[in-house]
């Protein structure tokens, strides 16, 4: 009998220790997905939570982290930042360049002096081969010739370079499979009001397309290094042209939106200073002011993690000031 007590409370101490560490959602539709905290992440504070493989329809399986702050409660309602290139947030000791964004530092900082309300960070993982295709605005693609599109796809094949665009299924994996999830699982608002959107280079390019192409699911996105030029930097490249066509014919409402973009001058940066007059015109011209639209120049930054942990708090405040 003491032997079979014995082995009783070994196996109750076994389940309360997974318990800690898997995050359950909180309805059935999503019991196949196994969510598990970091234990061993390097944070300055709060906590990091990892889907290994997030199941998709849509686009290739990935890496999700959710950063929730410290003293998260399921007792107050936060809003949700969605991030691309998630594996660069957190955590320095485990990215390529041992560079990180700091986004638990900047948040939880914010947070704790009341400057922004509350919220949640969503940081999908990209996979290296394939970040150009998921990240590239791909209705972009409908503003260009033909004899453009041709020479691009053109060019492409030669390189062995696949053009294979999944811009639009990697924002039907964000809006139709990863935020019903992430609704379900925490205590967040689901409403437009406090759902964002950010991203740098690509990243940058697709939270500007996550806005444009779901207006009424993001009210704002963070665009650091926007890649207008939309791929490798060359003289007579049609991209840029073909990306500002498409913004604006889906410029959001400028009522109801807020769009942060920036930019600096050195290493890859360093081709994006010329597109800032086209960008301002287009939100200007949209309705947008100073309350809602922001394009900051940066001098001396370049395209580095570095440079954007050091104006992180300007799109978070400007987004989710209180």
């Amino acid at each position: 009998m003491k032997k079979l007590l014995f082995l009783f409370l070994i196996l109750l101490i076994i389940s309360c220790k997974t318990q800690k560490q898997e995050v359950k959602p909180k309805e059935n539709s999503y019991a196949n997905i196994t969510a598990t905290v970091l234990e061993k992440a390097v944070l300055a504070s709060g906590k990091l939570i990892r889907v290994a493989s997030f199941p998709s329809k849509n686009i290739v399986p990935r890496p999700v982290d959710v950063w929730l702050p410290e003293n998260y409660s399921s007792e107050k309602k936060y809003a949700v930042l969605y991030m691309h290139d998630g594996q660069n947030l957190f955590d320095a000791t485990t990215t390529w360049n041992k560079q990180e964004w700091m986004i638990d530092e900047v948040a939880s900082k914010l947070m704790k002096e009341g400057i922004t309300r509350d919220f949640i960070v969503v940081a999908i993982h990209n996979i290296p081969k394939i970040r150009w295709q998921d990240l590239f605005p791909e209705k972009a693609m409908d503003f260009l010739s033909k004899e453009d599109k041709d020479a691009i796809y053109s060019e492409a094949k030669k390189n062995s370079f696949s053009t294979d665009l999944k811009g639009d299924e990697y924002l039907k994996f964000m809006v139709e499979e990863l935020k019903p999830y992430i609704d379900n699982t925490y205590s967040v608002h689901s409403n437009k009001e406090n759902t964002f959107v950010a991203g740098s280079s690509m990243g940058g390019l697709m939270s500007m397309y996550a806005v444009a192409e779901y207006p009424t699911i993001f009210a704002g996105a963070a665009c650091f290094s926007t890649h207008w030029v939309g791929g490798t930097p060359k003289e007579e490249n049609p991209l840029p042209a073909a990306i500002f066509s498409y913004l604006e014919a889906n410029l959001p409402a400028a009522e109801s939106h807020k769009m942060y973009f920036d930019y600096g001058n050195k290493t890859l940066d360093a081709f994006y200073p010329k597109y800032a007059p086209k960008v301002d015109s287009i939100f200007k011209k949209g309705g947008y002011n100073a309350s809602n639209f922001q394009n900051l120049f940066f001098e001396g930054t370049d395209h580095s993690e570095l440079s954007w942990q050091k104006r992180l708090d300007f799109p978070l405040t400007f987004l989710l000031k209180k």
